[in-house]
């Protein structure tokens, strides 16, 4: 595999992560400037954002959980250059759970379906890991 190819996954999964950032910002900064919620009463806790602002800043902070192993994975798997076709298959398939995950977080926030986008991606990063470590002892 060639590293734009391998890389490709890790940059979606950052701009998820930077379009999460920008959009909690303008909520945020959305609710503070229409005076939907006075800045004391948001200062030192979460608790006090409306429901839109707290869904999204809570997609964006999930972005910092399993992503990070799956950066780690990735940039390991370069090195070693352990990175093939089944590497990049589940790369994608974690990072479409990662995409799932943080829309029906930032909309219905149904916590069924969001656990379910949630444990895709965390059984396929254990595969990932598995396979990597795999490869690594057994000079596979």
């Amino acid at each position: 595999m060639t590293v734009p190819m391998v890389l490709l996954p890790v940059f979606v999964l950052v701009l998820l992560t930077l379009i999460l950032a920008l959009w909690m910002g303008y909520e945020r900064n959305r609710v503070v400037y229409s005076r939907e919620v006075k800045i004391k009463d948001i200062a030192l806790t979460k608790e006090n954002w409306p429901e839109q602002a707290k869904k999204v800043s809570n997609a964006y902070h999930n972005q910092y959980e399993l992503p990070v192993l799956f950066y780690v994975l990735t940039a390991f798997a370069l090195i070693t250059k352990k990175a093939d076709l089944i590497f990049l298959v589940l790369s994608w398939v974690f990072v479409i759970s990662r995409l799932v995950h943080a829309y029906i977080h930032t909309t219905s926030n149904r916590v069924p379906r969001r656990f379910f986008a949630y444990l895709v991606g965390l059984v396929v990063l254990t595969i990932m890991w598995i396979y990597f470590a795999f490869q690594i002892l057994t000079g596979a």
